[in-house]
């Protein structure tokens, strides 16, 4: 057995991976945890069973409380062949597309699902909430009014709470000023205003035309955003039939479950002539080499590292996995089916008036379709007492209104508990609602159009014809519970089963967010917890857990230094210096925050060329806000300088910023705080073990100094005051609901466990580097020719030898069974690997002869055995339906899918190489119709 500093206490002898941490970590920068993270790990069941009693701690009441969440029922079919299958939550974002078909067809589902009823042409692959959906959406509003020098946004008075919070943050660090007025009860448009907000229905519950507004928003210039509830558009006209340029809003209520908040998938439709300009990920059409159909990510794939900061949103990935759930649940349904959930959504919710009418109760609402506002006889505090007495939760409006919201889990006796509990006359018997109805929506803004056209919405509406469908699915795409994803900067590590079991509990995932105190006495002591753990493990003071993605967490962080310097009286201070290596959300997330970026350059070895920092320190001093870094760099490894780096920005009255993105790196051997950092982001996707999802979800802590502490993010509805800025996601606690498994994570392993993990992730690291040395250069190394936990395999010198580029590369892994690593990035024509602890040897070994063979392969190509134009790396990867055709290639049917170390237990590709540019200029962002796949 070894200890965390890597004694084996048998033999009382020093660990490899010990040795080289000795050796690759600089001593200036070591140091020791507070001791507050549990030193030695648990076991699974124990684990678990701690679990448990956090779980106990939270009461599973009827949740009615609405503000854009609702109470839904998850297909047990799509719970068990999705979310709770890793082929799909262990799956990486779709960059590489011939390994990913079966995740890009359905997201390209979501986007067809969600632009039909959101009644408009084009529509993103999801977004992280609704909240943040709606300030990106002010911000394209503002992008897309060329000419307009306004600096007005308008925002309906009826908005969710929580967006409108949301975006005043957003809004107060780009000089946009928000103007909010009751659009829903008549008041009339500013004379001058870039966009306007409507919420559809409101949150109040209200239904309205809201196409009179849009039409005068239009007169004025101005670009109309509509915030609808995805259920409600069933049953409702669309926003897009209206004129709306934008739609936002949540999918949470198809089939994802509340969470206490998240995660769940926002999303964006918009008009034509908006798509170029659509923040997040959109899934297109393209064909392969063989002219076959297939799906892509298009025109922004990784815009913020192509465009940094002109990046029109720090947003790098979303909550694909929920999206993915969100659409089967549409799948699953069926156009009918839906339509039969919505009509008894609206009307239980008209019995419920009818019931809360008869008792004398002050009913508020008259045209709704989920949500009433009423007044009980003794005011809402007695009103919100009784209802908890009988099991449900509703929500205060005011001293004398409550609001109460019918989800799909909602029941008649429930509805009968809530009513009487509010003073309401139920009889003694009722009649069951037939599916037919539409309560009390006005027949003047009922749809009459047809949704979910496409024959994918209409054939799988069986358990048995789903489970094969998601099957299929699952079986075209690559993941890591099929091998090694050997991605740089992203950390596709293990996701243990056991950590991943708590997301499914009832009393995790049927928590609303703003659920009274009182009854999330489990999940607010694990946020504690793991707040108190985080922070020790980082050398911070606190942690907020808000940020639900690792872009949110940059953006807070630099939020919150930019609130500093101005309480401080600093408004000049507004330069974020950024190393020309940096993660691209780097960039974009510094404007976004107000800041101007200022490029500091690299030396040859890789590292921030400290002689050019002091250059722009000096050029800058008076106006310097910040520097972002990422540590050990984003060339993989741990710079000598960054003490000196830090010590010189303070001197200039700067802050830093040091990015989490590698901190898998330094666990339980050194600490950001400690590093000289004011504040970080950290990725719990990425060093704590929760699972990518193809995308998301995402956790971005942000972890501060003390003096940042008072500038972290906020929340008027969180259930523990804690003063800051504000909101930065819809949810107090971002997306907690997978909290559970970066819990579980951390106390099975304990420091000494989170440590021995950090030594062999870059053990592996530097065995791939040595092995590889050889073959191909690796880029950048520290002292003593070390890597940290990734290296950058430097393609190039092969491609001016053989002309085989790091696409031919990329690809013909595919043929041996791997997906590729990360690809240009940072540096073009280059691989960054990182292996994780995750891997043994066996499977490192596998990877290192599947990229020597590659090598080799190339060099038959530059001796002329093969054709430039004509090899096994060109023409890469190769499909089992290429084997059955004509074969004109000067290479066997073997040579191309079985090559050197390929086991019978292979991969097949279900598409040839794809065409990115012609999916680009052929741009198609729905399902296509059943003739595109005629042969």
């Amino acid at each position: 057995m070894t200890s965390v500093l890597g004694v084996d206490r048998a033999h009382n002898t020093i660990s490899p991976a010990a040795d080289l941490l000795g050796r690759a970590i600089p001593r200036a920068i070591r140091s020791e945890t507070a001791g507050i993270v549990p030193g030695i790990g648990v076991a699974e069941q124990q684990a678990l069973a701690e679990l448990r009693q956090l779980a106990a701690r939270n009461v599973i009441l009827t949740p009615m409380i609405g503000l854009g969440y609702s109470d839904t029922v998850t297909p047990s079919v799509i719970q068990r062949n999705v979310f709770e299958n890793p082929s799909w939550y262990t799956a990486y974002t779709p960059y590489q597309p011939e390994i990913s078909q079966g995740r890009l067809e359905a997201l390209l589902n979501f986007q067809t699902m969600v632009g039909d009823l959101a009644g408009l042409p084009v529509a993103n692959a999801s977004m992280l909430d609704e909240a943040t959906a709606v300030a990106e959406a002010m911000l394209l509003a503002r992008r897309a009014m060329r000419g307009k020098t306004s600096d007005v946004f308008v925002v309906d008075r009826d908005a969710l709470p929580q967006s409108i919070d949301l975006l005043r943050v957003r809004a107060d660090a780009l000089g946009i000023t928000l103007d909010i007025r009751d659009l829903a009860g008549g008041e009339p448009l500013p004379d001058d205003c870039f966009g306007v907000l409507l919420q559809y229905p409101g949150a109040s519950g209200r239904v309205w035309d809201p196409a009179g507004v849009i039409e005068r928003a239009h007169a004025a210039g101005a670009q109309a955003i509509v915030a609808a509830d995805i259920m409600a558009l069933v049953l409702l006209a669309s926003p897009g039939s209206m004129g709306a340029d934008i739609v936002v809003g949540s999918t949470q209520r198809f089939g994802v479950p509340l969470g206490f908040g998240g995660p769940h998938a926002g999303f964006m439709a918009v008009r034509a002539g908006l798509e170029r300009q659509l923040p997040g990920r959109l899934v297109g059409v393209s064909k392969d080499a063989d002219g076959n159909m297939a799906y892509r990510l298009a025109l922004q794939t990784r815009e913020q590292h192509i465009r940094r900061e002109k990046a029109t949103s720090n947003i790098c990935t979303a909550q694909v996995l929920l999206a993915v759930m969100a659409a089967m649940y549409a799948v699953y349904h069926g156009p009918d089916g839906l339509r039969r959930i919505a009509s008894r959504i609206a009307e239980n919710t008209a019995l419920l008036r009818e019931w809360l009418l008869a008792g004398g109760v002050d009913v508020v609402s008259d045209a709704v379709f989920d949500t009433i506002e009423a007044r009980p006889a003794g005011g809402s505090d007695a009103a919100l007492a009784a209802a908890r007495s009988a099991g449900v939760l509703v929500r205060r409006v005011d001293d004398a209104t409550v609001a109460v919201a019918v989800g799909e889990a909602t029941t008649v006796s429930d509805l009968a508990r809530v009513a009487t509990a509010l003073g309401g006359d139920v009889p003694a018997t009722f009649g069951i609602f037939d599916g037919a109805g539409t309560g009390r929506v006005p027949h003047d803004l009922l749809r009459s159009d047809e949704i979910l056209t496409h024959p994918v919405f209409r054939e799988h509406h069986s358990e048995t014809a789903m489970m094969r469908y998601l099957k299929s699915l699952a079986d075209k795409d690559y993941a890591l519970d099929r091998g090694m994803i050997p991605l740089g900067s992203c950390t596709m590590k293990l996701n243990p089963a056991a950590a991943m079991q708590a997301v499914s509990w009832p009393e995790f995932s049927r928590i609303h967010p703003f659920a009274p105190r009182e009854t999330v006495a489990g999940y607010l002591e694990l946020i504690a917890q793991l707040e108190e753990w985080l922070a020790d493990l980082t050398g911070y003071d606190a942690v907020s857990l808000q940020p639900n993605a690792g872009s949110q967490g940059e953006l807070a962080g630099l939020l919150a230094i930019r609130r500093y310097h101005l309480a401080r009286g600093d408004d000049g201070r507004d330069v974020c210096l950024i190393p020309s290596s940096a993660h691209g959300t780097n960039a974009a997330s510094a404007v976004l925050a107000g800041m101007r970026v200022v490029v500091v350059a690299c030396d040859e070895s890789g590292d921030i060329d400290l002689d050019d920092l002091r250059k722009k320190i000096a050029e800058h001093q008076e106006a310097l806000g910040a520097i972002m870094v990422t540590y050990p760099s984003t060339h993989g490894v741990y710079e000598e300088g960054i003490l000196e780096l830090t010590a010189a920005v303070h001197e200039a009255g700067g802050q830093v910023y040091i990015d989490g993105a590698n901190l898998n790196a330094l666990v339980g051997y050194a600490r950001f705080g400690d590093l000289g950092g004011d504040v970080s982001h950290l990725n719990l996707h990425k060093t704590f073990a929760i699972p990518h999802g193809g995308g998301g979800p995402g956790v971005g802590p942000v972890a501060a100094k003390s003096h940042l502490v008072p500038f972290l993010p906020s929340h008027d509805l969180a259930q523990v005051d804690r003063d800051g800025i504000g909101p930065v996601s819809a949810a107090p606690y971002g997306s907690p609901s997978i909290l559970p498994i970066t819990w579980a994570y951390i106390r099975m392993l304990g420091l000494e466990g989170l440590t021995a993990a950090t030594g062999a992730a870059v053990l592996n690291a530097n065995h791939i580097a040595r092995r590889l040395a050889d073959h191909f250069p690796i880029l950048y190394t520290g002292p003593e020719g070390l890597v940290a936990h990734e290296c950058i395999v430097d393609v190039r010198p092969l491609t001016r030898e053989t002309g085989i580029t790091v696409d031919d590369v990329a690809k013909r892994l595919v043929d041996y069974g791997f997906h590729a690593p990360t690809m240009s990035f940072p540096v073009a024509g280059t691989l960054m690997v990182e292996p994780t602890e995750s891997e043994d040897v066996a499977e490192l070994d596998r990877f290192c002869d599947a990229m020597i063979s590659i090598a080799r392969e190339a060099r038959r190509v530059a001796e002329g055995e093969w054709p430039a134009d004509n090899n096994p790396l060109v023409n890469a990867p190769h499909t089992a339906a290429s084997l059955v055709t004509e074969w004109a290639h000067p290479y066997t049917r073997e040579e191309a899918v079985y090559p050197a170390g390929v086991t019978a237990a292979k991969y097949w590709p279900p598409v040839r190489r794809v065409d990115q540019a012609y999916g680009d200029r052929n741009l198609v962002c729905a399902c296509p119709p059943p003739e595109a796949f005629a042969g």
